[in-house]
């Protein structure tokens, strides 16, 4: 495949043929060099639904270090759901700036926690529909504490998925929503939680969203570069 001259191949044939195998393998070794997305390392370390949860919702919006800081200050002072659902609004305000739109996630942080305690008995559901009924949840928190929590086959799809995966030529989509979708009719299941999490550190460390470092990238062999004005 070039990632440099036009493929002759409509969407749909390009999508088919693509070797989803032999893409993952190399994406995953070129990961190994990269910084670990914060959320697959607070689900490693931490093994817990509730800081998954929590951590994601921090990070909408803001960078994986200050969500790592924001959520290591919150979770000295309240792990459980019980305890932040204990905790005043003023409080986690203060534990978990300076993330994004801190002020409105920090009372959608205890009512999470209350609604936990009230319907789940303190646990994280681990059904879509159940965590799309909490306050803040989408389908991309969502999805990502399906897959990183709970190892259920989720494709979360956030802005480097989107991306990436429009510029690899695999689709053609408008919404992160679309992107799902069409990714869950064409990637293979067993690449569905992994696909974020490489996608992810590959989008942050090579494939910016303005000038990609295409000259340094691992998987330029596989990308039609659709949308690909000026690179590095």
């Amino acid at each position: 495949m070039s990632s440099n001259l036009p493929n002759p191949m409509t969407l749909t044939q390009y999508a088919k043929s693509f070797d989803y195998n032999s893409f993952m393998t190399v994406l995953e070794k070129a990961a190994k060099g990269y910084n670990v997305p914060v959320i697959t390392l607070i689900a490693v370390q931490e093994k817990d639904p509730f800081k998954v949860l929590i951590s994601t919702m921090l990070s909408a919006r803001t960078k994986d270090e200050v969500t790592s800081e924001a959520s290591k200050k919150l979770y000295a002072k309240a792990d459980t759901a019980e305890k932040l659902a204990a905790m005043p609004v003023d409080e986690i305000e203060r534990l978990i700036y300076p993330v994004g739109f801190y002020k409105t996630k920090a009372p959608r942080l205890k009512e999470t926690a209350q609604i936990l305690l009230d319907k789940y008995n303190g646990k994280v559901p681990d059904e879509m529909d159940e965590l799309l009924g909490l306050p803040g949840v989408g389908r991309k928190t969502a999805n990502l504490v399906l897959g990183e929590a709970f190892r259920k086959d989720a494709i979360c799809v956030d802005t480097h998925v989107h991306r990436i995966s429009n510029r690899l030529g695999l689709l053609e989509t408008k919404t992160p929503h679309d992107t799902e979708m069409n990714l869950r009719k064409i990637l293979p299941r067993k690449y569905w939680i992994t696909y974020n999490t490489y996608l992810v550190a590959h989008g942050q460390s090579v494939c910016k969203p303005i000038s990609p470092i295409c000259s340094k990238c691992s998987i330029k062999g596989y990308c039609r570069r659709v949308g690909v004005d000026r690179s590095r």
